[in-house]
């Protein structure tokens, strides 16, 4: 007899049987509330549901462990559902975005191969038209009107259907919200949600504390994207209760926050502009909420003010898919709204088990304190590949198991981190080195503008040239010359836009990140 290798290689009861565990720990207690319907689920419900599903996925279906089974719904109940059943089972989990066309949607159909598609009825004109690849048996359609899910699958009786996974066993595939053509498939596995779960416990035990001994997380982002599930795993975890918004309202998720008395949640930057621009704003009480956690591009002040004024704290978090989801988080001593004020934009520290180096693009060598590189990550909960792309992964990491970020940082005197761009969104003009982000947060700091976005075109003259799109704050006005202006006063005259044009709205990936290339297509 020896020790194991790794333990990471070992199958394990409870790897994947969270809803299991939870359930015997805390039965009875709220786990989920479906805002939409006002249903809420207890922890053993939420088991049982998992069990029955993964019953008939296995005895009726035939899916066995390693098969892929794709999603294209809301947040809904049966999305959680379908995690923790793959979970019990070695199934895995593949959500698609319903923010992509039909093409991209079966180019990741075919890459994926999955046993089983689940399918909301809102999107049935979508899923039932799609070419699918061969590796498809069954297509299963939900929704709130659909009776077989809930009338013949929820009333199967309830068996145990758990069997013993390794923490290097394949949890789900994860599409990236890039801009790129066609997304990136990572590879997720159950070592890294888990791990990745303790970070976020680890670094928020404060909220242990919450409001009348109870712990409500708003669950504001998609599933299709890792922010979802990295709001629903780390509250199951901590024993919370999850209040779910099938898509973000900003209007139901001010309704929300008073309602159910929210504690946490998490929005990007353009969740935040409609939330404050909403007229239910200036009248929510967000008494409760102990904790606001921006995520994806760093947030502008301009768009915390509001919230701040208010009274609420806010934090800025970062991470990316192939290496956390979560990995820095500007933790707050004293939450006076001065610190707030001070850190805002700062991604801070890295998380209590994620190593971290700034490094020169050229060099990878590492970059002195107050020097701009990039950022490099490694933890144990780093993601295990692009699936069928050796080529985009071995680029990816670095020599001692170093993620390679992509996105310029910088450390300041206090050992706070701030990201202040990507390293490829970077251009060339008139022969220097122009930042996008450089040129954005200008932009924001005029008092007409509420978002900005910037690009470099193909010019005849300068090889690249910048451009930009803003929207206007509702009561505001400037115009194209009063925002170059403004710009030639903060910028050297070769950052300064070519050209502005003004719009409702910013061009947004699925994951709620600016797209640059849908910009460059509006100006091309």
């Amino acid at each position: 007899m020896s020790l194991p290798h790794s333990y990471d290689e070992v199958p394990m009861e409870w790897v994947g049987d969270l809803s299991g565990r939870r359930a015997k720990m805390t039965p009875n207690m709220e786990a989920v509330t479906d805002v939409a319907t006002g249903k809420r689920y207890t922890y053993k419900e939420m088991d049982d549901r998992a069990n029955k599903l993964g019953a008939y996925l296995r005895d009726e279906l035939k899916v066995k462990r390693g098969d892929r089974i794709c999603i294209l719904m809301t947040n809904r109940i049966e999305a959680i559902d379908l995690y923790f059943a793959c979970g019990k089972l070695g199934y895995i989990l593949s959500p698609l975005s319903y923010a992509l066309h039909k093409n991209e949607l079966e180019e990741l159909l075919n890459r994926i191969q999955p046993k089983v598609i689940f399918y909301e009825d809102i999107f049935a004109e979508l899923a039932e038209t799609w070419n699918m690849p061969p590796s498809v048996s069954e297509r299963v359609r939900v929704g709130d009107s659909e009776f077989f899910y809930e009338g013949e699958i929820m009333n199967r009786p309830v068996e145990n259907v758990n069997v013993p996974l390794s923490m290097n066993h394949t949890q789900m595939y994860i599409h990236t919200g890039g801009t790129t053509a066609v997304p990136k498939i990572c590879v997720v596995p159950y070592r890294q949600m888990v791990w990745n779960s303790f970070e976020l416990m680890t670094n928020s035990l404060m909220l242990c504390t919450a409001v009348d001994g109870e712990l409500t997380v708003m669950l504001t982002f998609p599933f299709f994207h890792i922010g979802g599930w990295n709001s629903l795993i780390p509250a199951y975890y901590m024993g919370s209760r999850v209040a779910m918004l099938r898509t973000f309202n900003p209007e139901l998720a001010l309704e929300t926050i008073e309602k159910e008395k929210i504690v946490s949640f998490g929005a990007v930057e353009a969740m935040l502009q409609f939330m404050s621009a909403s007229p239910k704003f200036t009248d929510t009480d967000f008494s409760s909420v102990l904790a606001l956690t921006t995520a994806a591009a760093p947030c502008s002040e301009e768009v915390l003010r509001p919230f701040w004024d208010k009274g609420v704290r806010t934090s800025q978090a970062y991470g990316m898919t192939e290496a956390g989801p979560s990995n820095f988080s500007c933790i707050l001593q004293e939450g006076s709204k001065e610190e707030v004020e001070a850190k805002a934009g700062k991604i801070g520290i890295s998380m209590a088990h994620c190593d971290y180096k700034i490094v020169d693009p050229d060099t990878r060598e590492e970059v002195a304190q107050g020097v701009e590189g990039v950022l490099c990550m490694r933890s144990p909960h780093n993601f295990g590949g692009y699936l069928n792309d050796h080529w985009r992964t071995e680029k990816l990491f670095l020599e001692g198991g170093w993620v390679y970020t992509g996105d310029l940082a910088v450390e300041d005197d206090e050992g706070l981190v701030s990201i202040v761009g990507r390293a490829d969104n970077m251009f060339i003009s008139g022969g220097e080195n122009v930042s996008p982000e450089e040129i954005e947060l200008v932009l924001k700091r005029h008092p007409a503008v509420a978002g900005a976005i910037s690009v470099g075109i193909k010019d005849k003259k300068w090889g690249e040239a910048p451009v930009a799109l803003v929207v206007v704050r509702p009561g505001s006005d400037a115009t194209q010359d009063d925002l170059k202006d403004f710009c030639a006063s903060q910028l050297a005259r070769f950052k300064i836009p070519q050209e502005i044009k003004f719009g409702e709205t910013l061009p947004l990936t699925g994951a709620g990140k600016l797209d640059r290339n849908a910009l460059k297509a509006m100006f091309v």
